[in-house]
């Protein structure tokens, strides 16, 4: 008998598997899922949430998310809080590419203008914004330059000409984790990152142009300034190998801490160090300098992206309209405070493949939206939706205050090829405006590879983590 038929169903979208269902299991673990995606649940992605439950200091639950699948030792869409006094701090709980994360950004162009010139604009955003793996950006930056970068965030590619001043108010910390320390960060990420601000990655990271195809909320949607057929701008991105590499350094000196501090785990992928020890601080204080070096590859790549647009279409940036609604991490961990048993407790939210979804008056959502509530951005594949929500008071008590980050892979890299090579890519491709400088990134990440955002957002609206705002549907989309 598996785990899956361990899980107990407590309502429509609510399964948990209950403390103490595998050895050294400390709080239970609850899956948010309809009945389709449950039948999509892998025995492996339970077993990962299941062994994050037994880390030390690991407070309340593990809630995992409708998007959820197997990852490096924690699920892709797992939320986990430790206790900052007496627990861990664990890397591949957070994930590889430090700060993932996604960017909206409104204009005032019509579907109209575009979608007839869609296919040219999608190539003149191929020729001039960089993408893939490798791919390489306009600014070449040195080791000290580096340094302000992982330091100042989003506000140093402002101060360098890559946006406005006000972008800032519109991103999650404003673009700028104060514990970032630099000179935790080995030389090679420092190698690995220097070509690469303003670059869009490979695998499922993109840049889009949508247009604003259904609205759920009126006012909230006026209050962010969107109505339908509004084109926007979406960037999903991260850190690139800089953070990447910040994983692997630390992942390296979690397994050595092990012995050190006489923790026992039941996956090394799940490598930790208690969050106050030496090994753990040097650890936060790189991985929030990874941060930052994302919030400012998301700001340069949505600004150059903008910039493109403008050109290519003649116009001056009022007539464009940029304009950033939101910037969110997800692949992170974060310092937050809860009431857990009637105790306020400080908590390091680790949150992979997760993002933020805190409630109106939250003083951590920004002024210009502390009455409706931080915008929660959930992308979906190349060839359906994507979902602009609003945080809610409920997620704060069922999920620390997280939702979902994008629709969930459902077919492996592997298997989404070889469908690919079976259907042909004209077929699965059909209609689809979709640039990539090489066919392999295309073939792995055809909307047959992953799970119907649609279903994924409605778990995550019924459950009251976040409401719908608005619907986006892709004119064209550039895959690294």
């Amino acid at each position: 008998m598996g785990l899956k038929d361990n899980l107990l169903r407590l309502s429509d979208y609510v399964y948990v598997l209950s403390e103490n269902t595998v050895k050294g299991q400390r709080v239970p673990v609850y899956f948010y899922l309809s009945d389709k995606l449950f039948e999509h649940l892998e025995e492996d992605a339970i077993r990962q949430a299941a062994n994050a439950a037994t880390l030390p200091g690991v407070e309340k639950a593990i809630y995992v998310m409708p998007d959820v699948h197997v990852g490096y030792g924690f699920p892709v869409g797992g939320v986990m809080g430790v206790n900052t006094d007496e627990g861990v701090i664990s890397p591949g709980s957070i994930g590889y590419d430090i700060n993932c994360g996604v960017r909206l950004i409104a204009t005032h162009l019509s579907e109209e203008r575009i979608k007839p010139i869609r296919q040219e604009l999608m190539k003149e955003i191929l020729s001039k914004v960089p993408a893939g793996v490798g791919s390489t950006g306009r600014l070449k930056l040195s080791k000290e330059q580096l340094k302000e970068v992982a330091i100042k965030g989003a506000r140093w590619a402002v101060e360098h000409g890559f946006g406005l001043e006000e972008d800032l108010l519109h991103i999650e910390s404003s673009g700028t984790l104060a514990n970032a320390d630099p000179d935790k960060v080995s030389n090679f990420a420092y190698e690995r990152g220097s070509e690469e601000l303003g670059t869009v990655g490979s695998g499922n990271h993109f840049v889009e142009v949508q247009t604003v195809d259904e609205i759920y909320d009126e006012q909230i949607a006026k209050r962010l300034g969107l109505g339908k057929g509004q084109i926007t701008i979406m960037v999903h991105s991260g850190s690139r190998g800089f953070g990447h590499q910040v994983c692997v350094d630390y992942l390296k000196v979690a397994k050595d801490a092990l012995e050190k501090y006489r923790i026992e785990i039941p996956d090394m992928q799940l490598a930790c160090m208690p969050f106050k020890s030496k090994e753990g601080q040097d650890y936060f204080k790189a991985m929030n300098a990874a941060a930052n070096y994302a919030f400012a590859n998301r700001q340069i790549l949505g600004f150059i992206t903008a910039d493109v647009i403008r050109r290519f279409l003649g116009i001056s940036w009022e007539e464009l309209g940029y304009r950033v609604i939101y910037d969110l991490a997800h692949n992170i961990g974060k310092i937050e405070k809860y009431t857990i048993d009637g105790k306020d407790k400080e908590l390091l939210i680790h949150r992979k493949g997760a993002t933020r979804a805190f409630p109106p008056y939250n003083p951590d959502v920004p002024p210009a939206y502390r009455d409706i509530g931080q915008p929660v951005l959930i992308p979906g594949d190349v060839g359906r939706y994507s979902f602009l929500l609003v945080g809610t008071h409920k997620s704060m008590e069922i999920s620390f205050g997280s939702a979902c980050h994008g629709a969930g892979r459902l077919m492996s890299r592997t298997k989404a090829k070889e469908y690919v090579k079976r259907e042909g890519i004209e077929k699965v491709l059909e209609g689809l405006v979709v640039v990539a400088r090489g066919k392999g990134t295309v073939m792995e990440e055809v909307p047959q590879a992953y799970k119907d955002v649609t279903e994924v957002v409605r778990v995550v609206h019924e459950l009251g983590i976040a409401k719908l705002v608005a619907r986006f549907k892709p004119l064209g989309t550039l895959k690294g």
